[in-house]
């Protein structure tokens, strides 16, 4: 079992930057590929980006490529995600998941979530 905890959300103007956390609990974080996904209002749940367990190798969404960076800790049960450059667009609920094999951007893989922390960009 793996228990979620994303921190860091909040109001930011656009061109700003926020810096995601998702903490993690039990003592095999470091086997599971990390996903951020992210839903708009009246849309679906969209990948962003994931990171292999070792932290390797990583994969993002178009709309977030050159602004976005995924990273984790695995000392620290930590996964974090750095938004640069955010947008209006870019304003959704964001979540962190645990995939026990690797990354994926299907979110139907994933077996543990959290529950989402708000980020919204203002223009």
């Amino acid at each position: 079992q793996v228990q979620l905890v994303e921190s860091g959300g909040g109001l930011v103007q656009a061109g700003g930057s926020l810096r995601l956390s998702c903490a993690a609990s039990g003592r095999t974080f470091s086997s599971y590929g990390m996903g951020w996904f992210r839903q708009a209002p009246g849309k679906e749940r969209e990948f962003v980006t994931g990171i292999s367990p070792g932290g390797s190798l990583t994969n993002y969404a178009d709309s977030v490529k050159g602004r976005f960076t995924i990273s984790r800790d695995n000392a620290k049960n930590t996964a974090y995600l750095q938004m640069n450059s955010l947008k209006p667009a870019d304003t959704a609920i964001y979540y962190c998941a645990a995939n026990k094999f690797n990354w994926s951007p299907d979110k139907q893989l994933y077996t543990y979530w959290g529950q989402g922390t708000q980020v919204t960009v203002s223009s």
